[in-house]
């Protein structure tokens, strides 16, 4: 498939535990199913549920020299995502993440930054936009290496080129980070898609009207909280609404957020208007939620569209 989407940012090699009742106890030895292994960060996860709905993609990020790097690469490369941007850093290897459900709990996560610190604006090679609609930057405040001058030339770039541009942040539960930090960047962003907790974190409200309304004033053309299963918030130029999300049985809700964005950049792709390619997105985001790891439980396009249509 031709890459229509440029999906940078965060490239992680996932390691998925099976929900568990409990953890264990100190010294103790809990025996599960199988562990899952995925290719995984906020690049890779768009790129790999972009590929399930027919859409091809190109991703820019940073592996190390190891196996998880190639196990990253080639599991992208067999879905026939374009991996020619994808670096290997000299000095660090690639980042990893332990990923551990329990019943009843949110997931509890194990995480090294890895090679995501190598990324810079210099990986963005001349050919890395060639031929592509949309430009999508995922694991912002992850990737200590890119700058935000580098983000805004990348966004302007994709305008200068008739692209669109999507943001999404990862905040450590360590993190610093602030509104300072982004207020250069948003009037280069299209779509900013913050979850609840990293809206509330980074303009100290606790309403995501007041969320999105600050992260509007601040230069985003259009703004998307995610709230889980209690679906959305949108404000766009000329509207505010909250949607309901779609009711699944959750075994998993690692990537669900990803795969939101790529069910997004589907209906961007297919001038679809904003509530159209927002329900199909939250579908996408919602199926991702039935079966361990990040996409294992999104169906094709035109199965998505007949969920779609029974919601």
């Amino acid at each position: 498939m031709r890459p229509r989407v440029l999906c940078a940012g965060i490239l992680v090699g996932d390691l998925f535990v099976p929900p568990l009742p409990r953890l264990p106890t100190a010294g103790e030895l809990l025996v599960t199913d199988d562990f899952l292994m995925g290719a995984g960060g906020c690049a890779a996860n768009v790129a790999v549920v972009l590929s399930k709905l027919g859409v091809g993609s190109r991703v820019v990020g940073k592996v190390g020299r190891d196996s998880f790097g190639d196990f990253v690469t080639s599991s992208l490369a067999a879905l026939g995502v374009d991996v020619s941007f994808i670096g290997q850093s000299a000095t660090m290897g690639t980042a990893k993440t332990v990923i551990i459900p329990v019943a009843g709990e949110d997931r509890r996560y194990l995480h090294t930054v890895g090679a995501n610190a190598d990324l810079t604006g210099q990986d963005f090679g001349s050919g890395a936009m060639a031929g592509v609609d949309v430009v999508y930057l995922g694991g912002y405040f992850v990737l200590p290496g890119l700058q935000p001058a580098a983000v805004i030339e990348l966004f302007e770039a994709a305008h200068q080129a008739g692209a669109r541009t999507l943001l999404d942040v990862v905040l450590p539960g360590d993190t610093q980070a602030s509104m300072d930090d982004l207020r250069s960047i948003l009037p280069s962003v299209d779509y900013f898609l913050p979850n609840y907790d990293e809206a509330r974190h980074l303009t100290g409200e606790q309403d995501p009207k007041r969320q999105a309304a600050a992260f509007k004033e601040a230069g985003a053309d259009t703004v998307i909280i995610t709230m889980g299963a209690e679906g959305l918030l949108v404000r766009s130029a000329t509207d505010t609404r909250h949607l309901t999300a779609p009711c699944v049985d959750v075994v998993d809700g690692s990537g669900a957020g990803d795969a939101f964005a790529a069910g997004l950049i589907v209906g961007i792709l297919e001038g679809w208007p904003l509530e159209r390619s927002l329900m199909f997105a939250s579908e996408v985001g919602a199926r991702a939620c039935t079966a361990l790891g990040c996409s294992a439980g999104i169906p094709d396009r035109q199965r998505v569209l007949r969920q779609m249509a029974t919601h």
